[in-house]
Protein backbone atom coordinates (compact mmCIF):
# COMPACT_ATOMS: atom_id res chain seq x y z
CA UNK A 1 0.00 0.00 0.00
CA UNK A 2 1.18 3.55 -0.33
CA UNK A 3 1.38 6.60 1.52
CA UNK A 4 -1.31 9.05 1.30
CA UNK A 5 2.02 11.35 1.54
CA UNK A 6 3.34 9.91 -1.27
CA UNK A 7 2.99 11.59 -4.64
CA UNK A 8 3.26 9.78 -7.90
CA UNK A 9 4.15 11.46 -11.20
CA UNK A 10 1.89 10.49 -14.68
CA UNK A 11 2.48 12.76 -17.70
CA UNK A 12 -0.64 14.02 -20.32
CA UNK A 13 -0.67 12.97 -23.11
CA UNK A 14 -1.68 14.61 -26.66
CA UNK A 15 -5.38 13.15 -26.17
CA UNK A 16 -5.44 14.87 -22.75
CA UNK A 17 -5.45 11.21 -21.13
CA UNK A 18 -3.57 10.61 -17.82
CA UNK A 19 -2.26 6.90 -16.80
CA UNK A 20 -3.40 6.55 -12.62
CA UNK A 21 -0.05 4.45 -11.10
CA UNK A 22 -0.79 1.10 -10.28
CA UNK A 23 -0.57 1.56 -6.72
CA UNK A 24 -3.18 4.34 -6.67
CA UNK A 25 -5.74 2.23 -8.64
CA UNK A 26 -4.62 -0.65 -6.26
CA UNK A 27 -5.66 1.66 -3.10
CA UNK A 28 -8.92 2.79 -4.72
CA UNK A 29 -9.51 -0.59 -5.92
CA UNK A 30 -9.76 0.58 -9.60
CA UNK A 31 -10.71 -2.09 -12.02
CA UNK A 32 -11.05 -2.08 -15.94
CA UNK A 33 -14.50 -0.19 -16.86
CA UNK A 34 -15.01 1.62 -13.34
CA UNK A 35 -15.78 5.36 -13.56
CA UNK A 36 -14.30 7.86 -11.53
CA UNK A 37 -15.01 11.92 -10.37
CA UNK A 38 -12.51 14.20 -11.14
CA UNK A 39 -12.90 17.90 -9.85
CA UNK A 40 -10.57 20.47 -8.99
CA UNK A 41 -10.75 21.95 -5.13
CA UNK A 42 -10.17 25.07 -4.11
CA UNK A 43 -6.09 24.35 -3.73
CA UNK A 44 -6.71 23.57 -7.41
CA UNK A 45 -5.67 20.12 -7.24
CA UNK A 46 -7.17 17.43 -8.88
CA UNK A 47 -9.21 15.32 -6.75
CA UNK A 48 -10.08 11.76 -8.31
CA UNK A 49 -12.94 9.62 -6.82
CA UNK A 50 -13.95 5.67 -7.21
CA UNK A 51 -18.15 6.14 -8.29
CA UNK A 52 -19.39 3.02 -6.79
CA UNK A 53 -20.60 0.20 -9.08
CA UNK A 54 -23.87 -1.85 -9.07
CA UNK A 55 -22.51 -4.64 -7.09
CA UNK A 56 -21.39 -1.76 -4.29
CA UNK A 57 -25.38 -0.42 -4.75
CA UNK A 58 -26.56 -4.19 -4.71
CA UNK A 59 -24.18 -4.89 -1.19
CA UNK A 60 -25.67 -1.59 0.29
CA UNK A 61 -29.06 -2.09 -0.54
CA UNK A 62 -29.59 -6.01 0.41
CA UNK A 63 -27.94 -4.68 3.80
CA UNK A 64 -30.79 -2.70 4.36
CA UNK A 65 -33.54 -4.41 7.03
CA UNK A 66 -37.13 -4.48 5.88
CA UNK A 67 -40.11 -4.91 7.59
CA UNK A 68 -43.84 -5.30 6.28
CA UNK A 69 -45.57 -2.59 8.62
CA UNK A 70 -49.48 -2.17 8.18
CA UNK A 71 -50.54 1.16 9.43
CA UNK A 72 -54.56 1.12 10.18
CA UNK A 73 -57.01 4.42 9.31
CA UNK A 74 -55.33 6.27 12.48
CA UNK A 75 -51.85 5.83 11.11
CA UNK A 76 -51.01 3.65 14.20
CA UNK A 77 -49.12 0.22 13.46
CA UNK A 78 -48.98 -3.05 15.98
CA UNK A 79 -45.59 -2.66 17.41
CA UNK A 80 -45.81 -6.53 18.18
CA UNK A 81 -46.41 -7.43 14.03
CA UNK A 82 -43.37 -4.70 13.03
CA UNK A 83 -41.03 -4.93 16.16
CA UNK A 84 -38.08 -3.20 14.48
CA UNK A 85 -40.07 -0.37 12.90
CA UNK A 86 -40.37 2.97 14.86
CA UNK A 87 -41.99 6.33 14.46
Amino acid sequence: MIDQGTPKTSKVSSKGQVVIPVELRRKLDLQDGDQVTIDVNDNNELVLKKLPTALDWHNLITSIPNEKVDVDQNDHYNPKKAPHFHD
